[in-house]
């Protein structure tokens, strides 16, 4: 499958505060990168960020981040991909994603305009996607699930645990089975 363009953004600056004090930034960029690697094997992969390098070394196409929150940064990926292909937004905190989940998520999200999979709590959103030349607006904070229904998104049912746990607390890390290289090289090196 590689006819989907993928926006990951990932806003280092506030990497991860709700992993509480101190830097969780090497966590963060971890988790991301695992992201962006799986998702390198569906598709093109656009990452919006300020912290270039390591997602251009990945095979990344990298823009920069707009600094206005995260709803302008996917929309600036958004924009570089264009309408002419299937789009897809998937945050960048997904480290136990792998990379069959994610096709076969995308292979539900083609049989809609518009489509969403939602977190594992069924508040947020994991993934939107959009057919070609059909705007794909993202609607990621809080309540997202209810917005991306609401405007008219269908919700795609599957059971892809990889891709509904995004990772926000230590908890939510610590509860995963399997992580990406990147991720577990970090937390190798906290042990």
């Amino acid at each position: 499958m590689t006819d989907w363009t993928i926006v990951v953004p990932f806003r280092g600056s506030s990497a991860k505060s709700r992993f509480g004090p101190g830097d969780n930034f090497d966590l963060a960029l971890a988790m991301a990168l695992d992201t962006v690697e799986v998702a390198l094997t569906v598709g093109r992969v656009i990452a919006v960020t300020t912290d270039a390098a390591a997602f251009a070394a990945l095979g990344a196409t990298v823009v920069p981040d707009p600094g206005a929150g995260l709803n302008p940064a996917l929309s600036r990926g958004l924009d570089l991909a264009g309408l002419d292909t299937s789009r897809a937004v998937l945050l960048g905190d997904h480290p136990a994603l792998t990379p069959d989940e994610l096709a076969d998520a995308l292979g539900a999200a083609a049989g809609h305009p518009l489509a969403f999979v939602a977190d594992a709590e069924g508040e947020g959103t994991a993934l939107s996607a959009a057919a070609p030349h059909v705007p794909l607006a993202p609607l990621f904070g809080r309540g997202s699930a209810r917005a991306h229904r609401s405007a008219g998104y269908v919700p795609l049912a599957g059971l892809w645990p990889g891709l509904r746990r995004d990772v926000d607390t230590p908890e939510q890390l610590a509860a995963l089975a399997s992580l990406g290289r990147h991720t577990r090289a970090v937390l190798a090196g906290r042990a």
